[in-house]
């Protein structure tokens, strides 16, 4: 596939996901305005996939950047893939949105979701840290009416997801990795002694090889791989630097280099649910 700033993988209901999407997830102590500048920031930039949630508490603020950008000219309504995850209450999407859960009474809660996309409440619906026995359990589901067109899971180099990408493909599910750069040890629920993603030797030697920092080859590795990757940033300047990742090619070589780096290890456990049925995390992928 030749990737460039406005490619986007056709999913299964026939609707096309820009392949790079500006995260807006932010910690609870973090001022609420900010998701509004940076998501204005990443629109300008040239980001056209937005992804954000109802559990963030900054909807609203995303919202206003969007219309404001609309409303300026910068792009149009139509141009915009938005994904939002409902919280304990259902919310209606437009057209052009696109509804995602994370956990919950799997196959209930699914037929839920699909008379929300015959409402016209969202345009396309999927689901978030799903494991392929969860996923099994919809496409198996009697009277399935639409399949997921995405999965949303943690991927970064530590955690590649290959044989849940493979799964997944399987079934023309598109993959959407969050959490691709590691994750801020700003998040008081991450363990401060993990790994962080951006210091990696590895991934070092190889950005210093293209010219590029190590979080434009991290992006740059699951977009070869086939997947939709989020990148998330308040900082203006990396907000930008992420987004140009389309200027340079990873060789077979680095593509097995960072392969190796693998060590199932997750950043977003959720460890306060693994005691709940549904808790997607004790299985292999």
């Amino acid at each position: 596939m030749d990737l460039h700033a406005e490619s986007f993988l056709v999913m299964n209901d026939g609707q096309k996901i820009p392949v790079i999407g500006f995260g807006t997830y932010a910690p609870e102590e973090c001022p609420k305005g900010l998701a509004e500048e940076a998501t204005r920031v990443a629109i300008e930039v040239g980001y056209r996939h937005i992804d954000c949630a109802y559990i963030y508490g900054n909807e609203a603020e995303v919202g206003r950047a969007i219309r404001a950008k609309i409303a300026d000219g910068t792009v149009r309504r139509e141009d915009l893939f938005y994904t939002g995850k409902p919280g304990d209450d259902p919310f209606p999407m437009d057209e052009n949105g696109q509804l995602i859960f994370h956990h919950s009474d799997l196959r209930d809660t699914w037929e839920a979701m699909e008379r929300c996309k015959d409402a016209g409440l969202a345009r396309s619906i999927g689901v978030s840290n799903f494991n392929r026995r969860q996923l099994e359990l919809i496409l198996n589901k009697p009277g399935l009416k639409y399949k997921p067109v995405c999965n949303q899971v943690e991927c970064h180099i530590y955690l590649s997801q290959r044989k849940l990408l493979e799964f997944c493909r399987s079934h023309d599910i598109v993959l959407v990795g969050y959490s691709v750069l590691g994750s801020s040890r700003d998040n008081k629920w991450i363990d401060q002694h993990s790994p962080v993603v951006l210091e990696d030797k590895v991934l070092v030697a190889i950005a210093g090889k293209h010219n590029k920092s190590p979080a434009q080859v991290a992006l740059r590795y699951f977009l070869q791989l086939g997947a939709v990757v989020l990148a998330k940033s308040f900082n203006p300047t990396r907000i930008k630097d992420n987004f140009q990742v389309f200027d340079f090619h990873l060789s077979p070589e680095d593509l097995k280099a960072l392969e190796s780096l693998n060590r199932n290890y997750r950043y977003v456990a959720a460890r306060q649910w693994i005691n709940h049925p549904e808790y997607p995390f004790h299985d292999e992928y």
